[in-house]
């Protein structure tokens, strides 16, 4: 939608150069090994349905009816090739991938007592533990229409989810956007989403190209995560990158270049992107007036050393910069608010995992992150900067032949935040608030088999935060039961517990943990590129922070006397089998929710929450076109709003108009000067809807007790967006006749 290009421009071409990046966008995976097979019982019949994956990867596929299976990897040197199926055990075979195709043929010996691959899915959209493939892989969210490759407004797709429009970010259940934390390579990302102001939506700041896989859970989520009341979306960065190459891209809204340098352990790759939006604001209509387009400039750093067979070096770097200044709608007599915005973001994720001895394996890593933010609302300045550290370091004992496995784990954080805020900048006084947190956790979970049907994991977690002086304990279940071949029912229970908003803490540090428990019970059937998911879920809420609303800087008006709860159904249909080409699917999301928190006088409705969420997204390949085509079309159920103007019938009950909004894309694959080239079309809200998202109102009535207000829209009506990617170099010959998998 135009208002996310405007939210967040750096990002936007970050979210194409995923395009060069992984010119395998949908259209053509871009691979350096295939590897296909048979797997068979010991009397040489096919085994349909058998997981084989690569260990220590996302990379793997599912065994069709006749018992063949074809996946391709961008991994290079030695690995571990496993195929598993309820009631036989478990073959490992070790592999050599350094380019040509392998072929394996597979034989699983039947046992009544083997492990079995019962699905812990609770809470959690993705096809398997083992083969570890989300519902939506990179491809998928470079290529939902309307997500313009950023992986949160792809994954505002899927239930469980409420779109939130002049947000931008992931609201899960009945939570706000920051009960939702983002980890990448198990670290939690402090800034995941770049600055923004009121009413103009974010992006994220990783380009999906990045990953190669994603895991979204919306509740019941594994002890080894934490500070997240609603959901975490867990991103795993890609390996070595498949093969030497340069790229370049073009675009109304940025311009970018790549280089990759692929050695035989080792890759190393760099990108620089510069965005500007004011030639595109200039030529299409907007609803707000832009003194200053968005403009801004990110470059990062990626190394990826194989230690060993299966040891893996990863170091990622990425510093961005952004500004704008925007005039909006506003109620008060001047009729416009002037917000003027500079930030400037640096991350470094390092992680590393080997192989120990006895089954046991490693994975640590450390993460830093600095975020300096400069907001100018009229004439107030606020300026906030951000330090972090985090570290993890988590022992695993999973070796193939147990019935269970264990994790044992440990975090620290150290974060510094400082802000300073000057009420008018005619006048000298400057309030500085500020906060040092020192926050340890540990978490212990494990895995096991309790029959060949019946699996579960168990997992408990503790935190202590040297800031608020307090300590919590957090246990997690989970139990699933496969039904039959093809279906499985699984249950999740926990406790969840997540430190209050930074902005909270900068006013009153001495508050509590708040806390969430979840309820979850999921029915899963896959078959043959089917799936239907189906969840029902229930969320209590205690400890939530509150304050007075007409004295927000106050620091003895904060307490966690905040509840709520919220419950409901997500349903999840998707489809890639039916009609040749086209993949589908359907989300439908049903949600009850009420909770009194932050400056709510009663339990309410949040005004983020939408009774009924609807996505429907689609895409289809035109062999003789060269071209993919997409569409979603997104509906959301009327939010609710506090109507100054009509106080009588409560708190928070105005409507707003309901959420609509279609988009399309279309992605046409060529040769460009003989090079790898996409040239990639968007357009959203193609058919114009008048979205509202909110009102802002006056500060105080006119002489007839009636508040003046203007209506929160998108910052455009509608975006349009083109761009051409150029991939040079690429060893592999770009086949026209190849359609996407």
């Amino acid at each position: 939608m135009a208002y996310t290009l405007a939210a967040t421009p750096m990002k936007r071409l970050l979210l194409l150069a995923f395009l060069l990046l992984a010119p395998a966008l949908l259209l053509l995976a871009q691979p350096t090994t295939i590897l296909s097979g048979t797997v068979r019982d010991a009397s040489g019949q096919p085994l349909p349905g058998a997981n084989v994956f690569l260990k220590t990867t996302f990379d793997g596929a599912t065994t069709d009816s006749l018992g063949r299976f074809r996946f391709e990897t961008q991994a290079a040197g030695s690995y571990v090739l496993q195929a598993s199926l309820l009631g036989f055990v478990p073959v490992e075979r070790p592999v050599g991938l350094s380019g040509p195709p392998v072929r394996l043929e597979l034989v699983l010996k039947s046992t009544p007592h083997a492990l079995g691959s019962v699905l812990i899915t609770a809470g959690a959209f993705e096809a398997s533990d083992e083969h570890r493939s989300a519902a939506l892989n990179t491809r998928d969210i470079q290529t939902t229409a309307g997500a313009l490759a950023d992986v949160a407004a792809a994954f505002n797709t899927l239930p469980g989810t409420t779109r939130v429009g002049e947000d931008g970010m992931l609201f899960v259940r009945g939570g706000a956007a920051s009960e939702t934390k983002v980890y990448m390579d198990g670290l939690l990302v402090q800034n995941p989403y770049n600055a923004t102001v009121a009413a103009v939506p974010a992006r994220g700041r990783f380009s999906p190209s990045l990953f190669k896989g994603t895991v979204f859970s919306t509740g019941g989520y594994s002890a080894q995560y934490g500070q997240a009341l609603s959901g975490v979306l867990l991103l795993n960065s890609t390996d070595l990158a498949p093969e030497t190459q340069t790229g370049l891209s073009v675009s109304s809204l940025f311009v970018g270049a790549s280089h990759v340098k692929r050695w035989a352990r080792t890759s190393l790759d760099a990108t620089v992107d510069y965005t500007n939006l004011t030639p595109y604001q200039r030529l299409l209509p907007q609803n707000v007036t832009w003194f200053q387009s968005p403009r801004g400039l990110t470059t990062s750093l990626g190394l990826r050393h194989h230690t060993g067979p299966a040891g893996m070096l990863k170091v990622y770097g990425r510093w961005s910069q952004q500004q704008f200044r925007i005039g909006q709608p506003s109620p008060e007599p001047a009729g416009r608010q002037t917000v003027g915005l500079r930030n400037g973001n640096g991350y470094l994720n390092a992680t590393f995992r080997s192989p120990l001895r006895r089954g046991w394996s490693v994975q640590t890593g450390l993460g830093l992150s600095l975020d300096n933010q400069h907001l100018a609302p009229d004439t107030v300045r606020i300026g906030t900067r951000e330090q972090a550290v985090v570290g993890r370091l988590v022992l695993i004992n999973d070796s193939a032949a147990a019935r269970w496995n264990v994790k044992i784990g440990a975090e620290v954080l150290v974060q510094n935040v400082q802000q300073q805020v000057q009420p008018s900048a005619a006048l000298a006084t400057v309030y500085t608030p500020s906060f040092l947190e020192q926050r340890a956790a540990g978490f212990v979970e494990s895995d096991f088999q309790l029959t060949d049907r019946l699996a579960g994991r168990l997992g408990a977690r503790t935190e202590y935060s040297a800031l608020l002086n307090r300590w919590n304990a957090a246990p997690r279940l989970a139990l699933a039961y496969q039904t039959t071949k093809n279906s499985s029912v699984s249950g999740a229970y926990g406790r969840f517990y997540q430190s209050p908003d930074n902005a909270l803490l900068l006013v009153q540090p001495r508050l509590r943990f708040e806390q969430a428990t979840h309820s979850v019970l999921t029915y899963q059937y896959a078959r043959d590129r089917q799936l239907l998911q189906a969840e029902a879920y229930y969320k209590t809420y205690r400890h939530l922070t509150r304050y007075d609303g007409q004295n927000a800087r106050h620091p003895q008006a904060y307490d966690n006397g905040g509840t709520g709860y919220a419950r409901g159904l997500d349903v999840l249909w998707r489809d890639r089998k039916t009609i040749k080409n086209l993949e589908y699917y359907l989300s439908y999301g049903f949600l009850d929710t009420k909770r009194q928190y932050r400056h709510d006088p009663v339990a309410a409705v949040p005004t983020f929450a939408a009774r009924h969420s609807l996505s429907v997204v689609g895409k289809y390949w035109v062999q003789p076109l060269h071209t993919l085509f997409g569409a979603t079309y997104s509906y959301g159920s009327p939010r609710r709003y506090h109507d100054l103007n009509d106080l009588e019938h409560g708190y928070n009950q105005g409507q707003l108009p309901s959420y609509q909004d279609l988009s399309l894309n279309a992605s046409y694959i060529t040769r460009l000067l003989g090079q790898y080239t996409i040239l990639h079309l968007a357009a959203t809200n193609v058919l114009g809807r008048p979205n509202v998202f909110g009102y802002r109102y006056a500060a105080q009535p006119d002489a007839s007790g009636f508040y003046n207000r203007v209506a929160l829209t998108p910052t455009a009506p509608r975006m349009l967006f083109v761009a051409l990617f150029i991939s040079i170099n690429k060893q592999r010959a770009l086949d026209l006749n190849e359609r996407p998998e």
